[in-house]
């Protein structure tokens, strides 16, 4: 039986329109579940990182994450920016 998922968060981050990436869901249990299920149904990477999540998951929805989250956040874009390259070769 696998494991269920505890917590999930979701980042959106227009370049050109936002300074930095936004919150746009998060939640615990099966709503945790229908966040990393939709994002695989939209082909949206999938990062696995409880202690951002952790982080993230202290924020109000639509909030900017806080400079303090910058690095782990870039990291996190730059594997998708990664992923997105070896797609379109």
């Amino acid at each position: 039986m696998k494991k269920p998922t505890e917590k999930a968060a979701a980042l959106k981050y227009e370049h050109g329109k936002d300074f930095a990436p936004r919150l746009v869901a998060k939640g615990r249990g099966r709503v945790a579940e229908k966040i990393i299920e939709i994002a695989r149904a939209h082909d949206i990477p999938v990062e696995e990182d409880q202690e951002l999540v952790e982080f993230l998951s202290m924020l109000d929805l639509y909030q900017e994450i806080p400079s303090e989250m910058y690095i782990a956040v870039a990291e996190i874009l730059a594997f998708v920016y990664s992923l997105n390259k070896k797609a379109e070769s």
